[in-house]
């Protein structure tokens, strides 16, 4: 089973701001894959269904970012899932806009979604694929940045970048990390040039 968990923020005020880049791209895979998010329990909407053969759960936790780490415990255990089984979705600052970059591993780098989760799950051990948001261009804070919508002349682009990290996340469950790292990172990938499937 794959668990693949979208990081944002619950309503309305937050749907389209950068931060809840990872709850969209949920939302994209649900549509893409008919599986709707018609759950509620586990700290979490969720819906399970299958993609290529394989057994999956879309989810995006029900509490605020920095309490991330509830959902995604609850819905291991409801699962029996191991860390290994995680795919966890979230935007990143430190990325220009619409770079996608797997993590196999490691820190937070600021990013307090996954600060919850690798202090619920106390460990490190689970893959992210972080998408690019860039940095502040007018003055505001980082707080506000990552609370507020795309800036206007971004807008065209977010579709796009959307429909890449759900590209991402099918070649990862595809070909594993190695082959989806190698087809996703980078200025110039094989995504743009045509080589994924």
């Amino acid at each position: 089973m794959h668990l693949i968990i979208g990081l944002g923020n619950p309503g309305l005020k937050y749907k389209n701001s950068r931060h809840n880049i990872g709850f969209q791209v949920v939302e994209l895979l649900s549509s893409r894959w008919g599986v709707p998010l018609n759950r509620q329990s586990c700290s979490a909407k969720w819906g399970q269904g299958r993609f290529a053969g394989q057994q999956v759960v879309l989810a995006q936790p029900d509490t605020f970012m920095n309490l991330s780490g509830r959902g995604v415990f609850r819905l291991m255990a409801y699962f029996e899932a191991g860390a290994a089984d995680l795919l966890i979705i979230h935007d990143d600052l430190d990325l220009p806009l619409g770079r996608l970059k797997f993590v196999a591993r490691g820190g937070a780098g600021g990013h307090r979604g996954i600060t919850s989760i690798i202090q619920t799950l106390h460990t490190t051990e689970f893959v992210r694929l972080k998408v690019g948001i860039g940095r502040p261009q007018r003055g505001e804070s980082v707080e506000q940045f990552v609370l507020s919508p795309f800036y206007d002349f971004e807008e065209g682009q977010v579709q796009a970048i959307l429909t890449k990290a759900a590209a991402a996340v099918e070649a990862f469950l595809l070909a594993g990390l190695s082959r989806a790292m190698s087809l996703f990172h980078g200025a110039t990938s094989g995504y743009e040039e045509g080589l994924v499937p």
